[in-house]
């Protein structure tokens, strides 16, 4: 037998080929299955089971690069298809942009074409099932442990065919046979409804015997049985939304979507409310995780020193400025418990917030997009006009209704320099920038913004204040290339902490990680999931054990007001109307999970799609100098103007290829 690095492909038209083991964060296994072991051996021993296996799982690409192809494993639209963002960047590397400029297509997805990969995975996973009791040298639970792991990473390839391109091809078992005649492969696409019962199902089985927590350092990465239940608890909030749950939303998109072989609509047309239950159950399940009888997962806290600002004492919640944390925010920092997680300024594997996350490379390299040209960075990693507007005052008011106390302004600047939280304000600053929430101070880059750059040694590229008024060094005329500057004059800063710098004598960046599942959106899933049952209670089954849930206020206000006391602001007091708790929801989420490619999701869940795309890019004026610069304007660039929103976009296409090889399949709506 032919002695070759394997991998097993399907398509969705069978066939072995030889690749090269590529390695992830999940084990390193160049030392297990190399060149020197033939296929057939690799079963012949758990020690290489195990690393084929681990091979499958480092198929995935980084997770976190969400941005574009300049790092390898870009693989999603990503926060360049949302409202989001923007660049002036080309779109051969950020194809998200591109992607709704319509550069993209059935014939040429670019880096988004991952369907075949991920049946790649699949049918490797399906080889270690079929092959399973291969190896005599299984000890104890060593196998179940395996075929638990296996289990994972075929549900989570499913997972990621299922949130980018709608319902697939469910295998089960199968390991379909080679160079068969193209009738054997042809097959319909499953219904939406039965491809996430069937991820559910997998997902559960698999947790019963995944580790409740890693066991090392060395293990970061890994996921876990907290991780299958919380991917389990997001797609049960995916399918319980207007989009897949009957209704005017489903209907809307896709109420003319059948099956060709059978005329079933691929997603359902009737509403069934007990779905939130379901969510709601899961949520809770992730919730109630304990390890020797402590919470398994909270979110993240820094605890407040002297440079922590005082909290505002003019709200109508009493335990804001007065209860510890999770009642209140009174003994945390809420800057530092926010922005640490994302920095690299937290141990990533102790954090308690991780459900489950990764060291990113995509996430690292990236900041370079968003730093000053003055420090070797390219300057044009925007955020749009609407994002900054979404972000509170100090004391929880929106923009629009800000208080004497911290009031809003869209004239003048600052004239002291202020430093709270490691944070330094700079004098000169804009007042539409002062008394804002942490989360904005932690994520949002503007005009007259401090960049420490610290690494360096060298002065003349640290402690830098950087402007983007169109005759500065970072702006449109002065930048190097036009195209490296912030169009909407903001950039991203969520992912940079204040060592990191791109040039000069000792400059480098912290590790940074990416959160796949974090707590904070459990608790907002959960409150979500409670908010919609309306009148009526549900009972639901979870791990054997009935629960009911109805629309428990207390329960909604608690899940909802954590997530607003770590980040500094004091929580809601009433939860009586359901559409007033969903709006702030939406909010919550926009701002907590920004650049964490949850955007692009989450507003077609809500039938929000088109609503939101319709509303225009807005940032500064750019192409002013400094005494017009203050004044909000559409972006000028075609790519504004260009952008489509269009319902197609809800799924990408199958891949044209795919599609002749298979005459049952049924492509995505509008492609």
């Amino acid at each position: 037998m032919k002695y070759i690095k394997l991998k097993s492909i399907y398509g969705l038209v069978a066939m072995l080929l030889s690749a090269t083991f590529y390695s992830c964060d999940f084990l390193d296994i160049s030392g297990y299955a190399d060149e020197e072991i033939n296929f057939d051996s690799i079963f012949s021993n758990k020690r290489y089971m195990e690393a084929y296996m681990w091979d499958a799982a480092a198929s995935f690409r980084d997770e976190g690069n969400i941005f574009g192809t300049g790092q390898p494993g870009f693989h999603t639209p990503g926060p360049m298809a949302t409202d989001e963002s923007f660049c002036l960047f080309g779109t051969s590397e950020f194809q998200g942009m591109g992607y709704v400029l319509g550069s993209y297509n059935e014939n040429n997805l670019g880096s988004m074409n991952v369907w075949k990969s991920y049946y790649e995975i699949i049918r490797q996973c399906n080889t270690i099932f079929s092959r399973i009791n291969e190896p005599k040298d299984w000890i104890g639970n060593e196998k179940t442990r395996i075929l638990a792991y296996t289990r994972f990473i075929r549900a989570y390839a499913y997972y990621n065919i299922l949130m980018d391109y709608g319902p697939l091809v469910i295998l089960y078992d199968e390991l379909p046979k080679n160079n068969e005649e193209i009738e054997y492969y042809d097959r319909p696409r499953n219904l939406y409804d039965e491809t996430v019962e069937y991820i559910c199902a997998e997902l559960e089985e698999a947790a019963l015997f995944m580790p409740e927590k890693i066991q090392s350092v060395l293990d970061f990465g890994l996921p876990t049985k907290g991780a299958a239940y919380a991917l389990i608890a997001r797609l049960r909030l995916i399918h319980a939304s207007p989009l897949f749950n009957g209704g005017s939303v489903a209907r809307m998109y896709f109420g003319n979507w059948t099956r060709k072989t059978d005329g079933k609509h691929y997603i359902s047309q009737e509403y069934d409310p007990k779905r939130w239950a379901l969510a709601a159950a899961a949520a809770k399940r992730v919730m109630e995780m304990t390890v020797d009888g402590l919470a398994l997962y909270k979110l993240h806290t820094v605890e407040r020193d002297n440079t922590t600002p005082q909290l505002s004492t003019n709200t109508n919640d009493p335990n804001y400025a007065t209860q510890s944390f999770p009642n209140g925010a009174a003994n945390i920092d809420p800057l530092r418990s926010y922005h640490d997680m994302f920095n690299g300024e937290t141990v990533m594997n102790v954090n308690p917030e991780f459900i489950w996350a990764k060291n990113s490379t995509g996430v690292r390299e990236y900041t370079k997009h968003s730093f000053p040209v003055s420090n070797g960075g390219w300057n044009g990693m925007c955020v749009t006009q609407k994002i900054v507007d979404a972000y509170e005052m100090a004391d929880g008011r929106p923009i629009s209704d800000a208080s004497e106390e911290y009031p809003y302004d869209e004239t003048g600047f600052t004239s002291q320099q202020k430093e709270f939280s490691g944070y330094r304000l700079n004098a000169g600053v804009f007042n539409m920038y002062v008394n804002r929430e942490p989360r904005f101070y932690a994520s949002i880059g503007f005009s007259e913004c401090f960049w420490a750059n610290s690494s360096t040694s060298d002065a003349s590229h640290k402690n830098l204040t950087v402007t983007y008024y169109l005759d500065s060094p970072n702006g449109k005329s002065g930048a190097p290339n036009p195209n490296d500057h912030p169009a909407t004059g903001y950039v991203l800063r969520k992912y940079v902490n204040q060592i990191d710098a791109w040039t000069g004598t000792g400059s480098r960046r912290l590790a940074k990680p990416f959160p796949i599942i974090r707590y904070a959106e459990i608790l907002l899933a959960y409150a979500e999931a409670l908010n919609n049952l309306g009148n009526e209670s549900y009972t639901v089954e979870t791990n054997g054990v009935s629960q009911t849930f109805v629309r428990d206020e207390e329960a909604i206000k608690k899940a909802i007001n954590q997530v607003r006391y770590r980040a500094g602001l004091p929580g809601i007091t009433d939860a009586s109307d359901p559409a007033t708790i969903l709006a702030k929801i939406k909010r919550e989420r926009m701002v907590e999970f920004l650049f964490e490619n949850h955007r692009f999701y989450d507003v077609r869940r809500w039938g929000d799609y088109e609503e939101s795309e319709n509303e225009p890019i807005r940032g500064m004026n750019t192409s002013a100098t400094k005494d017009s610069y203050y004044q909000r304007v559409i972006p000028n660039s075609n790519r504004t103007v260009n952008r489509l929103i269009n319902r197609k976009f809800i799924f990408l296409p199958i891949p044209k290829i795919e599609m002749k090889r298979l005459p049952s399949f049924d492509q995505n709506p509008g492609w």
